[in-house]
């Protein structure tokens, strides 16, 4: 039998981890279960990408056969620009972009790299995501139109008058084809990954698997939810804490995305909305449920945001 250690690996794992530890040893050691009952039948290679964590994260992490090979970062590069240096590592013929707060098994690996390989129009796999109590989460969505970002930046999702971005309404029971797959699970083929040039990094956080996905189906392949692949998956485990700096990554890049794909205009009336409807509305939730903490970190996230629109405003520029 030959020596794993010497076999070219055929899926590139990549872990992109901030302040997330305990998670990041659970889904290493996960890995290393996974690795040890695939054997040579699917030999895999394993980076870390640190954001500057100040948690001890890289401490005592579980070993692998490849890995993990760690990439420490003197500072907080984002979600994208950490994806794009861990996969610049490897060579693999797939890559896999895996969430700290996601935990697999080899037959997880083994199916999804089995579907994304075996039909040349597929691009991009994800799995069906299971919570802790082992619900199937909602993780599939669809590609945001000017009309829906601006309509469910105003509510009118919950109204019924434009669709909700995640597709909530449907059990996430079956194989299909969808816009995009989360990124806490997504696996490409290096090929299509290196012809989009990877991740844009443009995107801190939030929303770069949406713009990769839409490039993806742009580029003619196919984006498929695997029903009977299933890895759990905690959900917003590394950025639970940091609630302010979350919602203006999120409104920052929901206004940069609008800018990419639909233009300054949409971009502009998001960032009217931003200030004039998502964040008063998410202080009267906060306010209504009497959480005086919920509702500082509001405020300080619409700081961060307001702080960050002079640039934001330069970048986005005329389409």
């Amino acid at each position: 039998m030959t020596d794993s250690a010497v076999m070219p690996p055929a899926l590139d794992v990549v872990i992109v981890n901030w302040n997330g530890g305990a998670l990041l040893r659970a889904c290493l050691a996960s890995l290393a279960e996974a690795e040890d009952r695939l054997g040579d039948a699917l030999p895999l290679r394993v980076v870390v990408v640190d954001n500057a964590s100040r948690d001890g994260s890289l401490e005592a992490l579980p070993s692998l056969r490849h890995g993990p090979e760690v990439i420490a970062n003197p500072d907080n590069q984002g979600f994208g620009r950490a994806c794009n240096a861990g996969a610049a590592r490897g060579g693999a013929p797939a890559i896999l972009f895996l969430n700290p707060d996601a935990r697999v098994t080899a037959e997880s690996l083994a199916g999804a790299h089995a579907a994304l390989m075996a039909d040349p129009g597929t691009g991009i796999v994800g799995a069906q995501l299971l919570d802790e109590a082992g619900r199937v989460q909602r993780s599939c969505a669809r590609r945001p139109t000017a009309r829906s970002l601006i309509g469910q930046a105003l509510l009118l999702d919950r109204a019924g008058l434009v669709p909700s971005h995640f597709m909530t309404e449907w059990d996430h029971a079956e194989d299909r084809a969808v816009d995009q797959v989360m990124g806490a699970f997504l696996m490409i083929r290096r090929s299509l990954f290196s012809r989009l040039d990877g991740f844009d990094a443009r995107f801190f956080v939030y929303y770069e698997d949406v713009d990769l996905c839409a490039r993806a189906r742009d580029a003619g392949f196919a984006v498929r939810h695997l029903a009977g692949i299933t890895v759990r998956h905690e959900g917003q485990g590394t950025t639970r804490a940091a609630k302010a700096h979350r919602l203006a990554c999120f409104l920052e890049s929901q206004i940069r995305y609008a800018a990419k794909h639909h233009g300054r205009a949409t971009a502009l009336a998001l960032v009217a909305t931003a200030f004039g409807a998502q964040v008063p509305l998410r202080l009267a939730q906060a306010l209504a449920r009497r959480s005086a903490a919920e509702a500082r970190e509001t405020l300080r996230g619409a700081g961060l945001l307001a702080r960050a629109l002079p640039g934001l405003l330069r970048a986005i520029g005329p389409r």
